[in-house]
């Protein structure tokens, strides 16, 4: 089974949404989802990035090209592990209809593949 880690800058909406509708449409597999900005994920209760999850992922498929710098900045990315970059705008809101529809394009694939 396989692990896949969505990432935003706050886990609030983007990487929230992703974990939460693919989880659902994808039983076999394993999601997690965190944000970046440790500040905001603290004030909302939601995740902030670690070691822990880095390591855990087998794919790590974040939001913006600034979320890879980050992770490629602060951890240790295993040499097997896909870091893609989504490029989904932080326009969104959680589970908005628009946000499910573009990251069912641009995501399906990969998962369908995995099956």
């Amino acid at each position: 089974m396989h692990n896949i880690l969505f990432v935003c800058s706050a886990n609030k909406d983007r990487s929230a949404t992703a974990e939460h509708y693919f989880a659902e449409h994808y039983p076999n597999l394993n999601f997690e989802s965190a944000g970046t900005n440790e500040k905001i994920c603290f004030q909302l209760g939601t995740t902030f990035i670690s070691q822990e999850l880095v390591t855990w992922a087998d794919f790590i498929l974040v939001m913006e090209q600034k979320h890879k710098q980050f992770i490629h900045a602060h951890f240790s990315v295993r040499s097997e592990t896909s870091l893609r970059v989504l490029a989904v705008k932080d326009i969104y809101t959680f589970m908005e209809q628009d946000l499910i529809v573009i990251l069912k394009k641009s995501i399906s694939p990969l998962f369908d593949s995995l099956k």
